[in-house]
């Protein structure tokens, strides 16, 4: 029986140690990456890793047709995990900025999703885990593009279960707190193109922001490694039932039991000291 797994955004952290620990319990792993140069360097470590942009159909659609070539039309898993964060207050974020926030952390994974589930029904059984973010539950201030596209995550990935209840195909949503990886770095580049600090009213929060995202490393005492993914990753692509949702650090958690017993009102207050 197949056990191919297909895994987007592995150049670093969570998809890159996911990739290499799937690997190691004997599934057959296709990585994918957006650049070339990271292509490259993850075959040189003997990953089986092909090119994909999740914001860019085209690269999406030919990466499907590797995907199938690969595995005769067939594949079990897809971890879309691929994402990036757009930092920034919505009333200074340009609609462009969250167009291109969604084109890459929801169209792109609508796309990839919507067209690898037919190779799922062709292999009799499949796992869809989708990596969402405790922002996918509660949000914060100056993260609104990132929170709206892992709301609409979300409720995308609670439609399908339901959608797909009358097949062998299992859906599970992985939604991590703070986890050790690139992600500052690359929201801090993505801060740089779509905010003028100088003209904002958050002039003094952005520097904050900034001097936050320009850390090497986190400081957030909840944060753990990339490699805390790997077990509910695992259980929900061997699991016979695995979770509809799965919380990984504290914070998630805690966050998730706030959302269900607080008072609206009273988790904002809660919240806004988080910005």
């Amino acid at each position: 029986m197949n056990n191919t797994v297909l895994i987007t955004g592995c150049s670093t952290g969570i998809g890159y140690v996911c990739a290499h620990a799937l690997v190691k319990e004997g599934f057959d792993v296709i990585a994918s990456c957006r650049k070339d140069e990271d292509v490259a360097r993850l075959q040189q470590e003997g990953l089986h890793c092909i090119k994909l942009d999740l914001a860019d159909t085209a690269s999406i659609l030919s990466a499907v047709e590797t995907v199938k070539a690969h595995t005769g039309g067939t594949l079990y898993g897809l971890f879309n995990n691929g994402a990036y964060g757009q930092p920034g207050a919505l009333e200074d974020l340009p609609t462009d900025a969250l167009r291109e926030q969604f084109e890459a952390n929801f169209f792109g994974w609508h796309t990839l999703t919507q067209a690898v589930i037919p190779m799922m029904h062709a292999n009799g059984k499949g796992r869809i885990i989708q990596n969402s973010s405790v922002l996918g539950i509660i949000a914060l201030k100056f993260r609104g593009a990132y929170n709206a596209s892992k709301f609409a995550i979300e409720g995308w990935t609670d439609t399908i279960r339901l959608e797909l209840a009358d097949t062998p195909i299992q859906i599970s949503l992985i939604e991590p707190g703070p986890i050790e990886s690139r992600f500052r770095a690359n929201a801090l580049a993505a801060f740089h193109r779509a905010i003028n600090i100088d003209t904002s009213r958050f002039t003094n929060a952005y520097l904050s922001q900034k001097d936050r995202l320009e850390s090497e490393h986190s400081t957030n005492k909840y944060t753990l490694p990339a490699e805390a993914i790997v077990p509910p990753l695992l259980h929900a692509l061997t699991a016979a039932t695995p979770k509809i949702r799965y919380r990984v650090t504290k914070p998630t958690q805690y966050m998730a039991l706030c959302k269900r017993l607080l008072p609206s009102r009273m988790l904002d207050k809660i919240l806004a000291k988080g910005g």
